[in-house]
């Protein structure tokens, strides 16, 4: 099992999670993906404990070694700038 974790500052839509909504501001990305492919996404304010559950389920890789490029790739379609 792979884990991975990055900061970046939300859009102005912020992230929609499982337990509370929508959350906005400078948040931590977690994904952890299992040696059979299965991906979890988890987020959390920075600094904070406790981790919500992005929406969505049962995702899976592939290939697990695409974890990576994946976490990476959702880490800049939540960082997207708003275009003016």
């Amino acid at each position: 099992m792979t884990e991975l974790t990055s900061i970046f500052t939300a859009t102005p839509d912020g992230v929609l999670t499982n337990e509370v909504g929508v959350i906005t501001g400078e948040l931590e990305l977690r994904t952890t993906c299992t040696d059979d492919g299965a991906l979890r996404l988890a987020i959390r304010y920075v600094g904070a404990t406790e981790w919500y559950t992005v929406r969505g389920e049962n995702y899976r890789l592939h290939d697990p070694r695409d974890h990576e490029v994946v976490h990476r790739l959702l880490v800049n379609v939540l960082h997207r700038p708003v275009a003016s």
